[in-house]
């Protein structure tokens, strides 16, 4: 389990070391996990943040100390932060990947699949598609607002971990669904290169984007 002090650092910092992570949820009798491939990061300085709008008791898990779970909905469906260095910083949990070991066997992703249908219609949602934007990624863990907003992690439920996994290499491009006056240029996305055809908008197959211009591979 990743401990506090691991999310007490600048948000772009903490965005990309975010990146090969694992998320474990425990789900009844059974640990879900995905691989953490695509994340954002915010500031309060900048316009793009809830946190720029002010302190209000909805956003009070940004301004808490690092590693605190902001969540919030989206449209609608739940999404998962964490509070990152300094008061009204956070990265965004963007996507993952299913991940599968002796603690998460494979079987897990019949239940992913089961907690994240395909709405009106009867196949099931391919396992490069359950965690591929960060709403379908906390239905795929059972990630819930009302359970973890404002809370740290519990070993015993759900937390953060490092098994050793990192990104060969590692994308930084802009982020998506800000608006243009609100800081839409600011590269603050990353995403772990060899996922990139499974996150939520791959720019490497933007015809009209620019390596050097668009994004930056490292």
């Amino acid at each position: 389990m990743l401990k506090s002090s691991f999310f007490n650092r600048d948000a772009c910092m903490l965005a990309r070391a975010l990146l090969g992570k694992i998320i474990r949820r425990r789900y009844k009798n059974t640990w879900l996990a995905c691989r953490i491939i695509e994340t954002e990061a915010y500031y309060l300085h900048e316009k793009g943040s809830h946190s720029s709008l002010g302190y209000t008791e909805k956003r009070k898990a940004m301004f808490m100390p690092a590693g605190t779970i902001y969540m919030y909905y989206a449209r609608g469906s739940d999404s998962l932060n964490l509070s990152a260095k300094g008061k009204g910083n956070a990265v965004l949990i963007k996507s993952g990947f299913p991940w599968f070991d002796q603690q998460s066997p494979p079987g897990n992703l019949a239940i992913m699949q089961k907690l994240n249908p395909v709405k009106g219609r009867e196949q099931r949602r391919k396992k490069e598609n359950l965690c591929a934007g960060q709403t379908l990624l906390c239905r795929s863990l059972d990630l819930k607002v009302k359970d973890w907003n404002q809370k740290t992690f519990d070993p015993q439920l759900f937390y953060f971990e490092d098994t050793g996994e990192r990104p060969a290499r590692t994308i930084q491009t802009t982020r998506l669904g800000i608006h243009p006056e609100r800081d839409a240029h600011l590269m603050q996305r990353f995403i772990d290169y060899d996922f990139a055809p499974y996150c939520t908008r791959n720019p490497l197959t933007r015809r009209d984007a620019e390596q050097g211009r668009d994004y930056f591979i490292s």
